[in-house]
C-alpha cells in the first residue's frame, strides 16, 4: 500500500467520522442527504460480499467492517432516532436516487472486467459510488446555507477521491501491467461532480465568509 492509498483511505474514514460527530453529538443531519446515504450503503454492501470469504488482511477487512457498518448505521440515525431524525428535510431531499440504480447495474452487466456475481456487483458500486453524492449536491444547492461540519464532510469525500486518483497514477508507473479503466474513469466522474462544490468552500475559506451555494 502507498501513501496516496493510505490517505485516501484516511480521508474517507475522516469524513465517515465527521458525519457521524454531527449526528451522534449534535443530534441533527440539517442539511444531510439520506438519499445519498441510503446509496452509499448500497454501494458498500454490494461491493464487499467478499467480506466474509476472501481474506485480504486485517486492514482491508477492518476498514470494510467500518464502512459497512457506519453508512447503515447514518441511515438508521435518520430513518429512526427519535430525535435526529426531526431535523431532516424530506421536503427539500427529493432526489430520485432510485432512479440511479438501474442505469449503473445495466452498465455493470454490459461494462464489466469478468462476467461473475461479484465481479458484476463490485463494478455495479463504482458506477453508484460515482453519482451516489447527487442527492447530497443538489441537497445543498437548495438549502444555501451549509453548516461546518456538512462542508467538511463532503470536502473529505471529494479529497478521498482525489486522493485515490493519485494513487492509481502512482501504480500505473511503478506496477507493471496496472491499467483498470473501470475504477478509473468511475474516479474521475465522482471527482468532477464535486469541482463546482470545491471552488465555493475554497471561496468561502479564503474570503473568510459563510459557505453558500448559488441557486
Amino acid at each position: 500500500m502507498n501513501l496516496f492509498r493510505l490517505a485516501g483511505d484516511m480521508t474517507h474514514l475522516a469524513s465517515v467520522l465527521v458525519l457521524l460527530l454531527k449526528i451522534h453529538t449534535i443530534k441533527s443531519c440539517a442539511g444531510i442527504s439520506l438519499k445519498t446515504q441510503e446509496l452509499y450503503a448500497i454501494v458498500f454492501a454490494s461491493r464487499y460480499l467478499d467480506i466474509f470469504t476472501d481474506f485480504i488482511s486485517l486492514y482491508n477487512t477492518l476498514m470494510k467492517l467500518i464502512f459497512l457498518g457506519s453508512s447503515f448505521s447514518i441511515v438508521w440515525y435518520i430513518r429512526s432516532h427519535n430525535v435526529v431524525r426531526r431535523s431532516y428535510d424530506k421536503s427539500q431531499d427529493t432526489f430520485r436516487h432510485y432512479f440511479l440504480l438501474l442505469p449503473c447495474l445495466l452498465l455493470a452487466l454490459l461494462v464489466h472486467e469478468k462476467f461473475t456475481f461479484k465481479e458484476v456487483m463490485w463494478t455495479f458500486s463504482l458506477y453508484l459510488e460515482a453519482v451516489a453524492i447527487l442527492p447530497q449536491l443538489v441537497l445543498l444547492q437548495r438549502t444555501r446555507n451549509i453548516d461546518n461540519l456538512t462542508g467538511q464532510y463532503v470536502v473529505l469525500l471529494g479529497a478521498y477521491r482525489g486522493l485515490y486518483i493519485l494513487n492509481w497514477v502512482y501504480r500505473y508507473f511503478t506496477e507493471p501491467h496496472y491499467v483498470h479503466w473501470i475504477p478509473w474513469i468511475s474516479g474521475i466522474v465522482q471527482t468532477l461532480l464535486y469541482a463546482d462544490f470545491f471552488y465555493y468552500y475554497f471561496d468561502s475559506w479564503k474570503n473568510n465568509k459563510k459557505l453558500q451555494l448559488p441557486a
